[in-house]
């Protein structure tokens, strides 16, 4: 089973990409699992942090027991433009389960990261996901987190990105920082919980050239 994930553009995507027909010919192309993550009006208030022009309007993950080509091409149809990665997952911590089709009750942050060039990749990935994976889980609220390691492009001309995090939080997090970060209302903790965070960030380079999307999220199992 291969784990894809594309960058996505395109018109009126909430209803294109939660199209009952586009999910059958997906699982007719060989796919089992979809994730629909999109920057809609659910979200419109949160923070987002665009690198790539025009910004990214979805995220889609798509499960697969056949080629990528098939799968990309059935996206390609109802999509002005794909970029499109195969990736390896692990999850820290394990979203819960939702209802086909329903959006979670969730803000679903995720982050398209970039190694800098002064880290090996070999040390890129110990910063990240060993080093700063304990830190990200004791000083936010999330309730979910999924890491997705990009092993090659699946599109032509696909830019070189290293990985996709997604990450969910209270929903009361958009507007309200204890919220996002957990700390109740005390401030000092807040301030720690903050420093601590990108301080750690910082070591494997997600302080810098990143695209962080705000999404509503919508699952489906397809076979």
């Amino acid at each position: 089973m291969t784990k894809l994930m594309y960058a996505v553009w395109g018109e009126d995507l909430s209803t294109a990409l939660r199209d009952p027909d586009l999910h059958t010919r997906l699982t007719a192309a060989g796919a089992t699992r979809l994730h629909v993550n999109l920057d809609d009006e659910a979200v419109a208030v949160a923070m987002r942090i665009p690198a790539l022009d025009p910004p990214i309007q979805a995220i889609v993950s798509v499960w697969t027991e056949g080629s990528a080509d098939a799968v990309t091409e059935v996206l390609g149809s109802v999509t002005v433009r794909l970029l499109g990665y195969a990736v390896e997952e692990r999850l820290p911590i394990p979203p819960p389960d939702i209802a086909d089709g329903e959006r979670m009750d969730a803000l679903s942050n995720i982050a398209v990261l970039r190694r800098p060039e002064e880290l090996s990749r070999e040390d890129w990935l110990h910063n990240w996901l060993v080093d700063h994976t304990p830190i990200a889980k004791q000083t936010q609220a999330t309730f979910g987190y999924i890491q997705n390691v990009v092993t090659h492009p699946v599109t032509e001309g696909a830019p070189r990105i290293d990985a996709m995090v997604e990450e969910l939080f209270p929903s009361e997090g958009m507007t309200d920082i204890h919220a996002f970060y957990g700390s109740g209302g005390d401030e000092e903790e807040l301030n720690n919980r903050m420093t601590r965070l990108m301080t750690s960030v910082s070591r494997f380079g997600a302080d810098r050239d990143l695209d962080l999307v705000p999404t509503s999220r919508y699952v489906y199992t397809l076979a």
